[in-house]
């Protein structure tokens, strides 16, 4: 791989993940002042001075590397690039609720190869490495995790980031899921799929998610045992989005995209 091996940058991807969590925890304490963005979406001097300061870390260790972030400007698209959400559930900071955290990834062309959830609040950080095992590190250390083999749809717990995100025409699809599922967990952000990794849930349905908010899942989630795809079963990639669906179990994975498929096809 050009521009180090897959080690040394996963290790720079930690890094990373230090200087944003430390920005974070100190900025915790206190409610930020807000903009709201043209998508309804909240933005604050925290989540740009972080992308800000990342950006500045790659630039002075990887020159050539490219940089894709939700707050920086245009996009740098390199042979290997970095995507950045400096705060991810940036409602969740705002509102003191601690499920935010910092999603770091490397792109190998359009492919997803490291991925990092930082979650400051709570110490949890799952990192995932193409090829590798995923890793769950908190306060006690790190160890390798796995997604749990959901022995039907029935029995799964279904997590989705907001269901005010979906629009009228997908709600049909979230709607199947809600009713094939046992129980439905709301408003978990990135830590939603961090938990999915280490077996606590079954299922993710998302929808109006951009390359920086699912580019960390994919390694993650794969090197876990799961699974991750758009809501046609396709793998992601930097083309891909907005609709996501992911699974700890492949099987079941399978059963929810029919599912899917058949509700937005009524």
């Amino acid at each position: 791989m050009a521009g180090g091996s897959l080690g040394a940058l996963a290790a720079f991807a930690v890094a990373l993940a230090d200087e944003a969590r430390a920005m974070l925890v100190a900025a915790a304490a206190t409610r930020p002042a807000l903009e709201v963005k043209p998508d309804r979406s909240f933005v604050t001097d925290l989540d740009r001075a972080v992308e800000l300061r990342l950006r500045e870390l790659i630039t002075d260790r990887f020159p050539a590397h490219g940089v894709i972030g939700e707050e920086g400007g245009p996009p740098v698209v390199g042979e290997l690039t970095w995507v950045l959400d400096p705060i991810d559930g940036t409602a969740a900071f705002i509102a003191g609720m601690p499920v935010y955290g910092t999603l770091i990834a490397l792109l190998d062309g359009a492919t997803p190869v490291i991925g990092v959830i930082d979650l400051p609040s709570t110490s949890d950080r799952w990192i995932g490495i193409a090829g590798q095992a995923t890793r769950h590190a908190t306060r006690h250390g790190a160890d390798p995790c796995a997604t749990r083999r959901c022995p039907a749809l029935a029995e799964a717990i279904l997590s989705a980031s907001n269901p005010d995100f979906f629009s009228d025409a997908e709600r049909p699809a979230l709607a199947a899921m809600q009713a094939a599922t046992a129980w439905r967990i709301y408003g978990g952000a990135c830590r939603a799929y961090g938990l999915l990794a280490s077996g606590r849930t079954d299922l993710a349905i998302d929808t109006r998610l951009q390359l920086w908010d699912y580019a960390p899942f994919v390694p993650i989630i794969e090197g876990a045992g799961g699974i991750i795809t758009d809501w046609q079963g396709r793998r992601l990639t930097m083309t891909s989005g907005p609709q996501i669906l992911a699974a700890g179990d492949p099987a079941r994975q399978r059963e929810a995209l029919v599912l899917v498929e058949k509700a937005l096809s009524s």
